[in-house]
């Protein structure tokens, strides 16, 4: 008996495939398919997530590939991030060499998972040559108006003494020393993509290719909502407070404002009062909280009244106002008019506080107490209302959005330099392009404490003025990694380019990706941000498309015993560890088919071996007909058991083509094609069986198998004696005449219960049916000595003998 030796296979053809380039991607006439995984932060370890995520892709690429798409299939490291800055304080290793490390690790892993790379497009976002142009498109945003500076609150751990990342902050405390972290104010850099706010709102209605639930996600996070501005005069000082309402209908029913405890106002308005102190302390304490507590509807609502009033501009009501922990600084305009008879939270904080509740609109959804408008439908005062405010000049109708600038200041050293000067006679000047790429200094000291490690480099924050020359300081912060991931796509289609961020009309002839796939988690922030860049690159002439991914998939995660694989649970598999044991093609077969890609899949010691047994199957069927290729046989003349042979192998064949071009069906298609295995196994014992048949089914399960399991596939390929690979053919079309059926099954009943079934002509007739029916031995020994009431017969299904 033959024996499948996976080591030996898989090994022979990653090389063959490594030395051949077989999945290099060139220009051509062919129409083009752009599929894309997420790529990896180099941890230096896949694990069970990465072989499903690249497995469902490499199925994609493989796939259209054989139905005559020129592929782009690329992969590279998102390789910037603070991991690599924590091994450098934990082990003294520095971050280029130990994300270099890792990268080469991965690298080595991911090759043996077989899958169809363009490995000469690799890129890793934290050499010189990729960040040079990250540097150069900053500087374009830059000069466009949408990337500014301004003061905002971060996370300051005070043991470290330094800025956290909000991940990093695990129950209001350092991850890395378990220390209080507060909230400092410091000057950070954003990009200003509220501008676009509309555009990446409207646009998210032609992602037709997108899941839903993450298209309304993208609609939450970016929150548009369309209300009022208003301005409430300040007892007692000159400066208005401006707040915005989706409801100004109710301003009649406010009895008290909030304002953030960091609002700009708060100090000045307390400043020498008997206030100051209470409102010191009680700031203090809003530092200790994150904004997920203070906004949580089960935190208990805690405010002060600062001794100052606002007045009402519609009724001139003096108004307390409040400093409150469920007022943010960073949502609208960081204060509030609270209207508690119709707000639950400004109702909770007005009982606490025994404030005043005043309703406006009654049970039917009319105004009352509110003056000229009284009567009116609260949806008709809305509008009147607000015509007012603007008449008067203290109000306007406006829109207004959730989604804030994108922070993307972070004080740390393993990121992409921000190429900004400070000069203290020029002030904010960008480094002159020629001088790019501003490259990351190697002298620097990682203690985890203080500010960046980039301010120990003094040959790098000590520079000249690009305008006047005099002496000045570098930014010392760095970019956010999502910065870099946001525009990856592009530089996969020109990645050696020298010149420029990429080339025009290669981007044009290749984007946007056709199918993009990666987890759900970042189906906000990640997907949101490449959006935003298409946009902006868009309007600097740099692109003519709206959209970076046609089509999204989300899979889902690869659970243990129910629970996400993690070494804290003693849950984790090693996919080395599968590998090694039942190899490469067992284990993506088991992830592809244990569940829909969008799934969570529940890892399976009895499914993997399973999935080991088929392969094994396979292999010893096509080993025991391999003959068959040479055998002189024709299609024609074919008996019954021909035919269905046939039906079977161009059904599963269409079934196959359909669940992987449409749906991503791949569990049913690989359902479909262990059947068609069985089947052939079955059909191989028939005596009067047509070799001819045989050779198409084997041809066919080998064909199939190609996408999902490329090492066996090429291997059985050679030994049926096929030339080249099977991963180059083009991909078969389906026979409809072989899907013909000469005979159908009739179901036959009486009195609505099943007793029997008849297999008959295809063209069979109604009258027919009924005859073949009464004329069945079993069923006229079942009906004999009873009355026929009716016969009721559905055309080619089934036969129902209602008697008495």
């Amino acid at each position: 008996m033959a024996v499948y030796n996976f080591k030996e296979i898989e090994k022979k053809w990653q090389k063959i495939w490594e030395e051949n380039k077989s999945f290099k991607t060139v220009e051509n006439d062919k129409p083009k398919y752009y599929v894309l995984e997420m790529f990896p932060y180099p941890s230096g370890k896949i694990h069970m997530g990465h072989v499903r995520n690249y497995s469902i892709g490499d199925v994609v690429a493989r796939f259209m590939k054989m139905r005559g798409y020129n592929v782009l299939h690329p992969m590279g490291w998102d390789a910037f991030g603070l991991p690599a800055e924590n091994a450098a304080i934990k082990h003294g290793i520095h971050p280029d060499k130990w994300t270099r490390e890792n990268i080469k690790e991965m690298k080595e892993q991911l090759k043996l998972l077989g899958l169809s790379y363009d490995w000469d497009r690799e890129i890793a976002t934290c050499l010189p040559d990729y960040y040079k142009w990250t540097q150069e498109l900053f500087l374009k945003f830059y000069e466009k108006g949408l990337a500014y500076k301004k003061k905002s609150f971060v996370n300051w751990c005070t043991s470290c003494e330094t800025v956290l990342a909000n991940e990093q902050v695990v129950g209001g405390k350092c991850e890395r020393c378990d220390s209080v972290v507060v909230k400092k104010d410091l000057e950070q850099w954003y990009l200003k993509i509220t501008d676009y706010a509309e555009r990446l709102l409207s646009d998210i209605d032609k992602l037709q290719g997108w899941p839903e639930k993450v298209k309304t996600m993208q609609k939450n996070w970016i929150g548009k909502s369309t209300g009022a501005e208003v301005d409430f005069e300040i007892e007692g000082f000159d400066k208005k407070l401006k707040i915005f309402t989706t409801r100004p209908d109710t301003i009649y029913g406010v009895t008290y404002m909030v304002l953030a405890p960091e609002h700009d106002y708060v100090d000045e308005l307390v400043k020498g009062s008997e206030y100051e102190k209470s409102v010191k302390d009680f700031k203090e304490k809003m530092q200790l909280m994150s904004e997920i507590e203070r906004t949580s509807t089960d935190t208990e609502k805690e405010g002060l009244f600062i001794g100052k009033y606002a007045i009402n501009p519609l009724n001139g009501k003096k108004i307390p106002i409040y400093i409150a922990n469920y007022v943010l600084v960073d949502y609208g305009t960081g204060a509030i008019m609270a209207v508690p008879a119709h707000d639950e939270r400004d109702e909770e904080f007005a009982k606490k506080y025994d404030l005043e509740i005043v309703s406006v609109i009654d049970e039917d959804g009319n105004m009352v107490n509110s003056d000229e408008f009284n009567g009116l439908s609260h949806k008709e005062a809305f509008n009147k209302i607000v015509e007012k405010l603007e008449s008067i000049g203290v109000g306007k109708k406006t829109v207004n959005y959730r989604l804030r600038d994108w922070l993307i200041s972070r004080q740390r050293y393993w990121g992409c330099p921000i190429p900004i000067v400070y000069c203290d006679e020029c002030g904010v000047v960008p480094v002159n392009r020629e001088d790019l790429p501003v490259l990351l200094p190697t002298d620097v000291e990682f203690t985890g404490k203080g500010q960046s490690p980039l301010t120990t480099s003094k040959e790098f924050v000590n520079t000249s003025c690009p305008k006047c020359g005099k002496i000045a300081k570098r930014e010392i912060d760095t970019m956010d990694t999502f910065i870099d991931s946001s525009w990856y796509f592009l530089r996969y289609i020109d990645a050696k380019n020298d010149k420029s961020p990429f080339d025009k009309d290669l981007v044009e002839k290749w984007m946007p990706v056709d199918q993009y796939i990666g987890g759900v988690e970042h189906a906000i922030l990640h997907l949101l941000y490449s959006r935003f860049f298409v946009k902006v690159l868009k309007d600097l002439g740099m692109l003519d498309f709206d959209e970076p991914f046609n089509n999204l998939l989300t899979q889902g995660m690869v659970l243990k015993d129910g629970a996400k694989m993690s070494k804290s649970k003693g849950n984790v598999v090693s996919p080395l560890d599968i590998i090694e044991k039942y190899g490469v093609d067992t284990a993506r077969l088991f992830v592809l088919f244990a569940a829909p890609p969008e799934r969570d899949l529940d890892w399976s010691d009895q499914g993997v071996e399973g999935c080991f047994r088929f392969i094994n199957r396979v292999y010893r069927l096509v080993d025991e007909l391999k003959e068959l290729v040479n055998v002189d046989a024709s299609l024609k003349n074919l008996s019954k058991e021909d035919k269905k042979a046939r039906l079977i192998i161009h059904s599963t064949l269409k079934k196959v083509t359909e669940d992987i071009s449409g749906r991503f069906n791949f569990n049913t298609a690989i359902s479909a094609l262990m059947e068609l295995v069985n089947e052939m196994y079955k059909y191989k014992e028939v005596e009067s069986r047509n070799e001819a048949v045989l050779k198409e089914g084997l041809e066919t399960i080998i064909t199939i198998l190609a996408p999902f399991t490329p090492h066996i596939a090429e291997e059985l390929w050679s030994m049926i004696g096929k030339e080249g690979y099977v991963s180059e053919i083009t991909w078969p079309n389906y026979d409809e005449n072989a899907l013909v059926k000469d005979e159908i099954e009739v179901v036959v009943q009486i009195n609505g219960k099943v007793r029997g079934k008849l297999n008959l002509n295809a063209n069979v007739t109604k009258e027919e049916m009924e005859k073949e029916a009464l004329e069945d031995e079993k069923i006229k020994r079942l009906i004999e000595g009873k009355n026929i009431v009716k016969i009721i017969a559905v055309p080619k299904k089934l036969v129902n003998i209602v008697v008495k």
